[in-house]
């Protein structure tokens, strides 16, 4: 039996609204010194709206169509420059079966930032720019339908914690090359 031990190349953090994906993933990069990418960010660069805007002014499916097609343009980079990155994903990125796969393909690693739903809740509720937060009920409803798909990613850390914290727990999990001076 052999183990993969290829050096990670594509790192994506996923994760419900909230759990702080973004924020992680520039940490992680920068202690890395890998370049960090956030795909809601290219998403509202390429469509040129915020992602409120989207949902208003073209619906929920043009902006998974924008952001699969995102997905893709980064794996595509990574792919061509063959250089580690870290990626933070939207919260219903890996929900899209097509986008698990492209990135089950490619050998991206998944690290699911698990948080308990009420602390979401409260980070969440704080935050106006959030298209899919309408209310609590839709909020509960809407995690334990992407909860299976979190549930998939290759390893899970608890970002309840302060990012720097859930940074250490992602360098533990010992998926990183190791740097030498």
């Amino acid at each position: 039996m052999t183990t993969d031990t290829r050096p990670r190349k594509l790192v994506c953090l996923t994760g419900f609204m909230g759990s702080g994906k973004s924020t992680t993933a520039r940490l992680l990069a920068s202690q890395l010194g890998w370049p960090n990418i956030d795909l809601d960010k290219r998403i509202t660069e390429a469509a040129g709206l915020s992602i409120p805007e989207i949902f208003a002014r073209k619906g929920e499916a043009e902006f998974r169509r924008i952001e699969s097609e995102q997905l893709a343009r980064i794996v595509a980079e990574a792919v061509e420059t063959q250089k580690p990155r870290i990626v933070s994903l939207g919260g219903g990125t890996i929900a899209q079966p097509q986008n698990l796969a492209l990135l089950r393909e490619h050998g991206a690693v998944l690290i699911w930032l698990r948080c308990p739903i009420e602390d979401l809740l409260h980070r969440c509720a704080q935050i106006t720019d959030r298209p899919l937060f309408r209310d609590e009920a839709s909020f509960r409803r809407l995690y334990e339908e992407r909860l299976p798909t979190y549930e998939l990613a290759d390893y899970c850390v608890d970002s309840h914690a302060e990012p720097p914290r859930v940074v250490e727990q992602i360098l533990a999990l010992g998926i990183f090359p190791k740097v030498t001076v």
